[in-house]
């Protein structure tokens, strides 16, 4: 399967306007943004867990992040709320569930390969003000890419020009853009060599974004 596969275009997706789609584990269903491969894929996706439902036990043959959007995920190794965003490397290992039902933001085989650096922690941790309205904390830094979490007083002015490629999902609020506004659980992918130019609206915004990773993409060995 192949969905917003040509990473030398831009692609936008509202979330919220896709069906659910089962999985292979009862009770967990998502929404797929792009995706290269069938169940070993290259993918982005949003997930929700129903209440006390869990997915098989799995290895991340090529890593897996994600950011709970809605709820508490949960595995062997805790318990996540929402705002939180995890980092499992190639090789880690867990089973996946929610006793309550959550929604997650999920990328997987998308990491480099030699990458073992695993943790969690709280988005919305270490903001600071990195222009007039805009505040940013760092999630996570290698060679390979950036990832942030920003947030947006009303009106505020965001302007990204980043090689290697932008992309951002908004956990909240609204973003005003040339090229089609952007709402919560919008999805945007620029390629190399676009700026993101946009103006939160009347109640802010608050977004996770990765920059510099478009130039590293593959597909999973299967």
């Amino acid at each position: 399967m192949e969905l917003n596969s040509d990473f030398s275009q831009a692609a936008l997706v509202h979330s919220d306007r896709l069906p659910w789609h089962a999985s292979p584990s009862a009770g967990v269903s998502r929404r797929m943004l792009d995706r290269i491969g069938d169940e070993v894929a290259r993918a982005t996706s949003i997930v929700r867990f129903d209440a006390g439902h869990s997915f098989v036990p799995h290895t991340h043959g090529g890593g897996e992040e994600f950011v709970v959007l809605e709820g508490v995920f949960q595995d062997e190794h805790g318990d996540y709320p929402a705002g939180t965003y995890v980092r499992n490397p190639p090789t880690s290992r867990h089973t996946p569930r929610s006793d309550a039902g959550c929604t997650i933001f999920v990328k997987l085989w998308q990491f480099a390969p030699e990458d073992r650096h695993q943790f969690r922690k709280d988005m919305r941790a270490g903001l600071a003000t990195v222009a007039p309205g805009v505040q940013r904390a760092e999630l996570h830094k290698d060679a390979q890419e950036v990832v942030s979490y920003t947030r947006l007083d009303p009106g505020a002015a965001l302007d990204v020009d980043a090689p290697g490629g932008i992309e951002l999902l908004v956990l909240e609020g609204a973003l005003t853009r040339q090229g089609g506004d952007l709402r919560t659980g919008s999805w945007l992918r620029l390629p190399e060599g676009q700026e993101l130019s946009a103006v939160a609206g009347a109640n802010g915004a608050a977004l996770w974004m990765k920059t510099g990773h478009l130039r590293h993409v593959a597909a999973p060995d299967t």
